[in-house]
C-alpha cells in the first residue's frame, strides 16, 4: 500500500481542501462530516448543525449551551458548518454547486443596530 492510499477518499478530499496550517481545525470538521453516522445527505447535514452550533445541553436550560462542545463564536460555527457540509458532500458524492448552497437551519442573525451619529459640539 502506498502512502496516497492510507486515507479514505473522503478524508483525502478534506485534507486537500483544507491543506493550509491555519485550516487544520476546519479539516477536522470536514473529516467529521466524512465520518458521520448518517445514512443520507439530509441526516449528515443535520449532524453538522448539531456539531457546529451551540444548543442547550439540558432541555429548557438555555445557559447550558455554554457547556456544548461546538466552536462557539458565530464565525467559527459558520466555518465549522461549511467544512462539515463539505465532508458530507464528499461522503455522498454531492456536486460542489449543491454543497455551496446549503445553509444552516438556524434563525438569521438580527440586523446590526445602527450607531448614533455624534455631531461635534460647536462652541458659542
Amino acid at each position: 500500500m502506498i502512502p496516497q492510499q492510507w486515507s479514505p477518499p473522503c478524508g483525502k478530499e478534506c485534507t486537500n481542501k483544507y491543506a493550509m496550517l491555519t485550516q487544520i481545525p476546519w479539516r477536522v470538521f470536514c473529516k467529521k462530516g466524512c465520518d458521520a453516522d448518517a445514512e443520507t445527505w439530509e441526516e449528515c447535514l443535520e449532524e453538522c448543525n448539531e456539531l457546529c452550533y451551540k444548543d442547550p445541553v439540558l432541555k429548557d436550560r438555555q445557559w447550558s449551551a455554554y457547556i456544548d462542545r461546538s466552536p462557539g463564536a458565530a464565525g467559527h460555527s459558520e466555518e465549522c458548518f461549511r467544512a462539515c457540509v463539505s465532508g458530507c458532500g464528499y461522503k455522498f458524492d454531492i456536486p460542489s454547486e449543491e454543497v455551496d448552497k446549503v445553509r444552516p437551519n438556524r434563525p438569521p442573525k438580527p440586523p446590526p443596530v445602527p450607531k448614533p451619529i455624534h455631531h461635534p459640539l460647536i462652541p458659542m
